[in-house]
């Protein structure tokens, strides 16, 4: 059967189409799982307090590891505009470039200055994860997005996984040093540099690289007005797409359930990535051992990311009322991992704190498709784009701030122990608002209720006045519960 389009051009036929859509799922599968592999990163931390490097704790605590958060939110902003300008490949080779500057200066760098242009590189990877979760949207057909997010994040997670048991297993049965990880990563990292070359250039983006004008406003496609399109704004600045999607935030902002779980993306996830950022540090005060063999950092981080990725995947079967229950999941998850940060802040037991870590990473993986669903279940891909964007930008912004205050040593310079007591008082002070919330929508759930019809009532008024009272009375319940 041919597909004809208007007679000038016709489609290719059907099966080259799946063979390119099976190569595509193939190599940015492959390309997103290859770049994980960095058996060293789990014993970073371990690296620059042992012998090789030799800094003290308060170094990496105060002057090292901040400047991760700086670094993060200078380049956040202009990666995201660079990322959708430039459509996505070139900002892959600059965090592959990235990756393998991680490396080098964790190898050869014997400075305080060198291990912060480390993290300042680090930095600029993380800000470029982006690239990769919109240059798989850019290459398919809408008809594959679900599937390609899907096939791309578990090749991602299963990167991750691999990569912590083979550093486990070379650290733990093998006896290989850390520096010897750190050159196995690096391998893989000009590896993963080539990978990159080889990767399709889109033709289009999200945002400025569009052909046929920008697309129509999400209030428009929401409520089209005779199915007419929407005509252009005589201003070529002012219909660009991007500033479009930036007028509408304003509009969408106003939508409760995305307003919630933005909220959470951006408290939440600002707490999270502090933790995450200094826990091997508390590993090492709680436990300083100086044999490697009985580092167990790669191991945890695998048992960690197993476990994120089986609650990831139950959420999607999560079915309850969200518009009713969201606050009260939201802060009861939240008062557990404040509850599992105490744990940490507190157990001189390592086992304890490993498995306090592990479910803190799977609690807080399975609110995030949660999120994911409740922000963009209602919006076009740019536009979710664009919000995911900005929520992130905030977090970034609150976790510099709390940084500078509690971590860098032009604050309060507290070492990790202190630090965890101030990310477990924030988690607290963040499940009672969010409980608070929980109150007061099941109040206001409570009170749309229509009381119950008076028995006498019912006797004296007419069946052709009863039905319309009831339509009227189950109206506001309909529309507000």
């Amino acid at each position: 059967m041919s597909v004809v389009d208007d007679g000038s051009q016709k489609h290719p036929p059907e099966s080259a189409v799946d063979q390119r859509w099976k190569f595509l799922v193939f190599y940015l599968c492959f390309y997103g799982f290859m770049t994980q592999i960095r058996p060293g990163e789990s014993f970073i931390t371990p690296y620059l307090l042992g012998a090789d490097k030799n800094f003290t704790t308060v170094e990496v605590t105060n002057e090292i590891t901040p400047i991760l958060s700086y670094s993060y939110m200078a380049v956040l902003v202009p990666i995201f505009l660079l990322t959708d300008y430039l459509r996505y490949k070139p900002v892959l080779v600059l965090q592959s470039l990235s990756h393998i500057s991680i490396w080098l200066l964790l190898i050869f760098g014997t400075s305080i200055l060198a291990m912060q242009f480390m993290e300042f590189f680090y930095g600029i990877t993380m800000a470029a994860r982006v690239a990769y979760s919109s240059y798989i949207f850019s290459l398919v057909t809408p008809s594959h997005y679900q599937r390609m997010a899907s096939y791309s994040r578990s090749a991602v997670l299963m990167g991750v996984f691999t990569s912590s048991v083979l550093g486990q297993l070379c650290v733990t049965v093998g006896g290989v040093p850390f520096m010897t990880l750190n050159y196995v990563s690096l391998g893989f990292m000009v590896f993963g540099l080539v990978l990159t070359l080889f990767l399709e250039q889109p033709k289009r983006s999200l945002f400025f690289n569009q052909s046929g004008g920008p697309p129509p406003s999400e209030l428009d496609r929401m409520h089209p007005v005779g199915g007419k399109p929407v005509p252009p704004e005589p201003s070529h600045w002012r219909s660009s797409a991007l500033f479009r999607m930036l007028r509408e935030l304003g509009t969408i902002a106003k939508l409760p359930q995305l307003r919630l779980w933005s909220l959470w993306w951006i408290f939440n996830s600002a707490g999270y990535y502090l933790m995450l950022y200094y826990v091997q540090l508390l590993w090492n005060e709680i436990y300083p051992t100086t044999d490697n063999r009985k580092v167990y950092n790669g191991g945890v981080d695998a048992a960690s990311t197993l476990l994120g990725a089986i609650t990831a995947f139950a959420a999607g079967y999560v079915k309850i009322r969200w518009a009713l229950w969201s606050e009260l999941v939201i802060g009861g998850v939240t008062a557990f991992q404040a509850g599992l940060l105490l744990l940490m802040s507190t157990t001189s037991n390592i086992w304890l704190c490993y498995g306090a870590y592990t479910l803190f990473r799977g609690s807080y993986q399975f609110l995030v498709p949660i999120a994911i669903f409740q922000i963009a279940t209602s919006l076009s891909k740019e536009l979710c784009a664009l919000v995911f964007g900005v929520n992130t930008f905030f977090a970034t912004v609150l976790k510099t701030i709390i940084t500078m205050i509690i971590s860098d040593k032009r604050g309060l310079g507290l070492s990790v122990h202190p630090q965890f007591y101030v990310y477990f008082a924030y988690f607290t002070l963040l499940a009672v608002v969010y409980l608070g919330a929980a109150v007061c929508v099941a109040v206001r759930h409570r009170r749309r209720k229509v009381p119950p019809e008076p028995a006498f009532a019912k006797e004296l008024s007419s069946p052709a006045e009863e039905a319309p009272g009831k339509e009227r009375s189950s109206e506001p319940g309909s529309v507000h519960i």
